[in-house]
């Protein structure tokens, strides 16, 4: 068995939304231990219950642990990362379409009530990796640029793939993400 794989969805998203399944499926057929989990009250997401869930499904955070965010899910595994102890480190955080400012929506301000401790969560884990696309209707490119530079993460900009998520969105669903799929496999 490869390494864990934990993924955090998007707001009001589920474990079976958008590319989560194909992708979790493809990772679990090439050896990882993937677990896409659910979020408490996805339409109401609280930085404070949703981190904890994070934590309580990982536990013992292992070095070869993969963290893998969409949209709010990046918030959160930032968010997490930056409370760990300080001799914690996982293998990799993967945020796609990730952001670090309050995008105006007053559901999601309680992930942006202090400052983001940039400097902590660097020292979390050896490697991240941003997804972005030209076109995020929701999350501007140069929220991408941003988390790049205050990470020194690697970022891969996708052309005409909106939020990455669905028809919830009024966008035609993203339902595989097959470059994320090739990006956790490059990092063995």
């Amino acid at each position: 068995m490869k390494n864990r794989i934990f993924f955090v969805h998007c707001w009001s998203g589920h474990p079976n939304y958008c590319w989560y399944p194909k992708v979790a499926s493809d990772l679990t057929n090439l050896g990882y231990h993937v677990m896409v989990l659910k979020m408490p009250t996805p339409d109401e997401p609280s930085q404070k219950t949703w981190v904890k869930t994070l934590s309580a499904a990982v536990g013992k955070p292992q070095k070869s642990d993969i963290l893998i965010g969409h949209s709010i899910g990046s918030i959160t595994i930032l968010r997490y990362l930056e409370s760990l102890p300080e001799d914690t480190k996982i293998k990799a955080a993967i945020l796609v379409a990730g952001f670090t400012d309050n995008l105006g929506y007053k559901e999601l301000s309680n992930f942006f009530v202090g400052p983001i401790n940039f400097s902590q969560i660097k020292k979390r884990a050896n490697k991240f990796i941003l997804i972005h696309s030209d076109n995020d209707q929701y999350v501007d490119l140069k929220h991408g640029y941003k988390l790049r530079d205050e990470l020194n993460a690697t970022l891969e900009i996708l052309p005409k793939r909106f939020h990455f998520s669905g028809d919830a969105d009024n966008e035609q669903t993203c339902t595989d993400l097959a470059e994320l799929t090739k990006l956790v496999n490059s990092l063995e």
